[in-house]
């Protein structure tokens, strides 16, 4: 069975961080360790919340009961989202340190979560510098939206080859897989909502119907990285060739069921026990595009 550990957020209501990564992953067939960074009551988009941001040498704590309890051999894979801080960073960087030396074949799939189109960032000043210069050399799977792959990649984005060459630039610096988790360029419709991966193989890009939501949910960013990795870790091809394309429509399918749950169900957060056998059987397929 596939292992994954999860570092991430996590809040008792709602689903964002760990609560938007975990479950979906269980769903696919993984066995999930969940670390969790922070324990708030709901997520910070609410404006009011309560709880805890947990230190750096919590998580380290944690980490060594796991591997005290079970060892770390089994770990195919380490998840990790958004970071508050350098400190929870680093810890995060030495726990997939730790993996890779009992498992030198586990992957490291990192979320860059730092900001997005419209709003700019929304982490601490040192975070996406540091997210670039650590973080993102460290991954093999690396998924940000397009405005974290333009600060990335230091590399404006207007059409789909400024895409290409900014994905390309990432993976000369150490990731194998680049999943843009959303794009917005001169070719892109307004209906619909897209996403590209991009590997040394080749590159596909698919477009699923947009909804206009009154309130987008948070947390979509955690379901896609967690079903993307999810995917990638059950092909047989691995993370190269054919494999991420398949994942990427495997990922594209399962954000348009959720995010069709979501819109029956009129909620800010997402519908995700709602659509949760869709996730794994989803009702709508969608093709994916080779344009590399």
């Amino acid at each position: 069975m596939t292992h994954i550990i999860s570092i991430q957020s996590h809040v008792a209501y709602g689903y964002v961080g760990n609560r938007a990564a975990v479950l979906p992953l269980q769903r696919l067939g993984c066995e999930v360790t969940a670390i969790n960074t922070v324990q708030f009551s709901n997520h910070t988009g609410y404006g009011a919340f309560t709880g805890e941001v947990f230190t750096p040498s919590h998580l380290k704590d944690v980490l060594d009961g796991v591997e005290a309890l079970t060892g770390l051999k089994d770990v195919q894979a380490v998840l990790s989202g958004y970071m508050g801080d350098q400190g929870i960073g680093r810890a995060v960087l030495e726990s997939v340190s730790r993996v890779r030396a009992a498992n030198p074949g586990a992957v490291y799939c990192c979320d860059p979560v730092m900001g997005d189109i419209g709003r700019g960032f929304f982490v601490r000043e040192d975070i996406p510098a540091w997210m670039r210069d650590c973080a993102v050399p460290a991954a093999d799977i690396v998924t940000p939206n397009q405005f974290e792959l333009a600060f990335l990649a230091d590399h404006s984005i207007r059409t789909l080859d400024d895409v290409l060459t900014a994905a390309a630039c990432l993976r000369e610096h150490g990731p194998s897989v680049v999943l843009v988790t959303s794009l917005d360029i001169d070719d892109s419709c307004s209906e619909t909502i897209e996403m590209l991966v991009d590997t040394e193989a080749g590159s596909w890009r698919i477009a699923t119907p947009r909804f206009d939501f009154p309130v987008a949910p948070n947390g979509a960013g955690d379901f896609t990285a967690a079903v993307f990795l999810a995917c990638c870790l059950r092909d047989e091809d691995g993370i190269t060739g054919e494999g991420p394309a398949r994942a990427l429509e495997r990922t594209a399918e399962a954000v348009h069921a959720l995010f069709t749950h979501t819109w029956q169900a009129g909620t800010r957060e997402l519908a995700m026990i709602q659509a949760q056998n869709e996730i794994v059987s989803p009702r709508q397929r969608f093709d994916a595009e080779w344009v590399r």
